[in-house]
């Protein structure tokens, strides 16, 4: 039996009062349609059909992305309603060569692979299978009608359903699994005669029933729909959740996991800490032993073995093994922190290299530069590196000592076991091993207090 899977993604979602299409909002690192799509990767289906058409071509670009062997896109040009939706991809062609047709919609990102597994598993000989669940409150949702038998008899939409249809809590989750030749034949069927004048994928289940129908009741936390922005953060803190229980069942410490945010591509080693505070995004990695936190926000970021970073944000950039930053710190795409490296209270660095076992302690800016092995760069240094027009690069040596409150006005560079002095600005090299100093002659005006306050006294 092979089995194609549609998924629903067309719909705009007016209840998040939004221009961007509902199944690409985000929640936990990936797109509503990235959670359905990664948990239908694990079934290894031989055509993932996805549905498009508010947003198609942003929509079309998310679901390729998410790279599964034979996604197809196609586009329903008007939003007739799930049923209509599902003929597009029938009329289409793309359901020709299956046998049985798996339908998830594209807003159910607590759904896993396990679940659609199991449904499958359990579909046998029947025309359909309907995944649902029991909700306290079942408004919104369409209602499971069962006969005096106990089988399903049909699903009835909120707005269609009568007082007492509306008082049954089995919902239909939308997930479904048609056997595919009476779900084609039934689709071409599908009248609009409803609350809402549209196709509904429901109405194919009332005709199937003398074929079979079976239903699967799913617990309700792996089956919700979003459809509004408060819907999204529940969704988000089950599958963080998820995610944080993961990595501590894998060896990493949480120590507060309700303060503690981890996106689901996120990688974290084993005896890895994260404090309270901590927000890991994108492909974002940390290494062995590593701590991470508190108050730390890290995007696309890597941080190795033993790297501590505090207090701290970082886009883009590289910890290595044993390095430290923060507190306060705010590493830019680009910046590169080798073994040992330190990136101390109030620094900045971008697009530079700081080489192992150098020190930037505090309040200094670090961009387009190089730094060696072995160098200190004093408080309050600056890489002046653009000029109004151009970034320009520095390069600073192996073991050099850069003098606090130095202006580095690049292009320069300062040489290996260089020095500069403290309040310098350094226009020209400095050769390896020699120290600079450019600074006004000091100068000393005795008893200059005295005679301020005096002319001050006489009004002057």
């Amino acid at each position: 039996m092979t089995t194609a899977a549609v998924v629903l993604a067309a719909g705009k979602g007016t209840r998040f009062h939004s221009d961007l299409p509902k199944v690409l909002h985000r929640v936990a690192g990936r797109s509503l349609l990235r959670w359905v799509l990664e948990a239908l990767r694990p079934l290894n289906l031989p055509r993932v059909v996805v549905v498009v058409g508010h947003g198609a071509e942003a929509v079309r670009a998310d679901a390729e992305a998410a790279g599964i062997d034979g996604l197809v896109p196609v586009v329903q040009a008007e939003q007739r309603g799930t049923g209509h939706a599902v003929r597009v991809a029938a009329d289409a062609g793309l359901l020709d060569d299956v046998d049985d047709v798996l339908v998830v919609p594209g807003d159910a990102p607590l759904v896993t692979a396990d679940l659609l597994a199991e449904l499958l598993d359990r579909s046998g000989d029947a025309a359909a299978t309907l995944l649902t669940a029991s909700l306290v409150d079942p408004s919104g949702y369409g209602r499971v009608v069962r006969g005096a038998d106990g089988t399903v008899a049909c699903v009835v939409e909120d707005r269609d359903a009568t007082a007492a249809q509306r008082a049954i809590t089995e919902v239909n989750t939308s997930v479904y699994r048609f056997a595919r030749a009476p779900l084609v034949r039934e689709l071409q069927r599908l009248t609009s005669d409803n609350a809402q004048g549209e196709q509904y994928l429901t109405d194919v289940v009332a005709p199937l029933a003398a074929a079979g129908l079976d239903a699967l009741l799913a617990p309700a936390e792996l089956v919700a729909g979003v459809n509004d922005r408060a819907e999204l953060a529940a969704a988000g803190a089950v599958l963080r959740g998820r995610v944080l229980t993961a990595l501590m069942r894998a060896g990493v410490t949480v120590v507060d996991p309700a303060a503690t945010y981890v996106d689901a591509d996120v990688t974290v080693a084993a005896d890895a800490v994260l404090l309270p505070g901590t927000h890991l995004e994108g492909a974002t990695a940390v290494g062995r032993a590593a701590t991470v936190g508190p108050d730390t926000r890290l995007v696309d970021t890597t941080v190795a073995d033993g790297a501590t970073v505090t207090y701290s944000l970082a886009v883009g950039a590289f910890v290595g093994p044993g390095a430290t930053v923060g507190p306060f710190t705010y590493l830019r795409p680009g910046a590169r922190l080798e073994r040992g490296a330190k990136a101390g209270a109030f620094v900045e660095i971008k697009q530079s290299t700081v080489g192992e076992n150098s020190k930037v302690p505090h309040l200094s800016y670090v961009g387009d530069t190089t730094i060696g092995r072995d160098a200190n760069i004093g408080a309050a240094t600056v890489t002046v590196n653009y000029d109004g027009y151009r970034k320009h690069k520095t390069v600073i040596g192996d073991g050099a000592r850069v003098g606090s409150d130095t202006m580095l006005v690049a292009p320069v560079t300062v040489g290996a076991r260089a020095y500069t002095g403290a309040g310098s600005v350094i226009t020209k090299d400095v050769p390896d091993g020699a120290l600079a100093v450019e600074r006004g002659e000091q100068r000393v005006v005795e008893g200059y207090a005295d005679r301020r306050r005096q002319r001050h006294d006489r009004g002057e």
